[in-house]
């Protein structure tokens, strides 16, 4: 198999990502592009995915009943929203 590139949609788990992978196919009926997506469950060692990566996974042996990848590098990491810390709390508007 050759490796595959795709985004994490979950991190819940220790040291496993679920990564989904869209390939398009041409439909003859329909005559249509058609996007179908695959999840797989990787290995990720150090726990360095997060939720809306951009990975390249690449096979390996069987680690457990479902993974059978592993994630080879992070090719582009997400956005991640942090709010911007309050200095002062909004009721305390008022000064003395």
């Amino acid at each position: 198999m050759k490796p595959v590139v795709g985004v994490v949609v979950s991190n819940k788990m220790q040291k496993s990502v679920v990564v989904a992978v869209d390939h398009l196919f041409h439909h003859k009926l329909y005559n249509r592009y058609i996007r179908r997506t695959s999840k797989f469950m990787a290995h990720d060692e150090n726990n360095d995915c997060n939720i809306g990566d951009r990975v390249k996974l690449d096979p390996s042996r069987p680690l457990s009943k479902r993974k059978r990848w592993v994630v080879a590098e992070i090719l582009k990491k997400a956005m991640m929203y942090v709010p911007p810390a309050a200095e002062k709390p909004l009721g305390d508007s008022k000064s003395k």
